[in-house]
């Protein structure tokens, strides 16, 4: 199983389900069984002697963090807030629209960074994740283009812990959130300290376009009604989002995170680097990961299947619907929910006006 970053071994096939369950499950109690010896004072001198990271690294970290904590008050008050305004977004849509586009923005950047590692550059993780464990060495030097990324996203995710609590709207889910922001924080520095920062590139690809389709969602979302009008094309985007959103959660998520990565961390990783250090810790960290993409992909069916319970889609967009209402809370965080409620009794004139709340408005693209 020995390989090259060059991916000079044969790429392996990616596996299925059953596959990854029983060879995951072989692999990790073969190393339970190997790890006789295993305990609090072990894993202490393991953490001394395979963890490498210097000050300097954790003080760009704090830096960064704190710039992005600036530059999202910065882009707020110039530039989302004032946009809010000159669309003349309903008040609660304008005050959570910042926060929205704000995220769009990020996840976009950084999503977009990691599809250029993965796809236009010579690493073969995407298509060969096996070969993310091959050559490893503790303390090994990682890439400056890999240690940038890693940079960009550790810092965001610490600022995002403090973001949820104090600057985000507070939601049903904040709560879970808050947690995943911790979980994902962890796993990018002991990745980053073991030099595990391969596959950690691989995980941040598969779950940051999520957060794009859902951002862009709920902008277009605050969109549809503004200025005193409805915008049938942001509800048409609004529409087209929540189903790529519900789609590629499942596909990214669900999909191809088990079978390339936690197959490559629980099964490749030790057929590569037998005893490789905090084995057992790093894939806890990633099933609780797993779990949490379960949980919130709960919400996505919900969603679904209450609006397939109704007769026609538009009735969900266009008539108050508790059903609908509450399962589009759910998903969207009570964003799209609370446009519902803006958007009932929403009418179609004969002479095509649209009307809303016994008043005539004109419908506009």
């Amino acid at each position: 199983m020995e390989g090259d970053a060059g991916g000079a071994a044969p790429v392996e096939p990616m596996p299925g389900y059953l596959e990854l369950i029983t060879k995951g499950f072989t692999a990790m109690l073969g190393a339970w069984r190997d790890c006789a010896n295993c305990g609090l004072q072990f894993s202490k001198q393991t953490l001394l002697e395979n963890a490498h990271i210097t000050w300097t690294e954790i003080a760009l970290f704090v830096f960064c963090a704190f710039l992005w904590t600036m530059v999202r008050c910065g882009l707020t008050e110039c530039l989302f807030k004032p946009l809010a305004q000159r669309c003349r977004l309903l008040p609660k849509d304008a005050a959570k629209m910042p926060e929205s586009s704000w995220k769009l923005v990020f996840y976009t950047m950084s999503w977009s960074y990691s599809t250029y590692l993965l796809f236009f550059t010579s690493y073969p993780f995407f298509h060969d994740p096996p070969s993310v464990f091959y050559n490893w060495k503790s303390g090994m030097t990682v890439p400056t283009d890999i240690a940038i990324a890693y940079l960009i996203q550790g810092s965001f995710y610490g600022h995002s812990i403090y973001a949820t609590v104090n600057m985000d709207e507070w939601r049903k889910d904040s709560a879970v959130m808050v947690v995943h922001h911790i979980i994902t924080l962890a796993l990018i520095s002991f990745s980053y300290a073991f030099r595990y920062h391969n596959v950690g590139i691989l995980v941040l690809f598969l779950h940051d376009i999520n957060d794009i389709q859902l951002e862009f969602t709920k902008v277009n979302i605050y969109l549809k009604s503004r200025g005193g009008s409805y915008h049938l094309l942001n509800d048409i985007l609004s529409n087209l989002g929540s189903v790529s959103f519900s789609v590629s959660w499942f596909w990214f998520r669900l999909y191809w995170f088990p079978l390339k990565v936690l197959y490559a961390t629980c099964v490749s990783s030790i057929q590569s680097v037998p005893n490789i250090p905090f084995y057992f810790f790093f894939n806890a960290l990633l099933f609780a990961l797993l779990l949490m993409n379960i949980y919130w992909f709960l919400f996505i069916v919900v969603f679904v299947v209450k609006v397939l319970k109704v007769k026609e889609l538009n009735d969900v967009r266009e008539y108050e619907d508790d059903n609908g209402s509450r399962a589009a809370k759910e998903l969207l965080g009570d964003s799209k929910a609370d446009n519902n409620e803006e958007d009932a009794g929403h009418l179609h004139s004969a002479q095509g006006k649209h009307v809303q709340n016994g008043v005539t408005k004109e419908k506009y693209l």
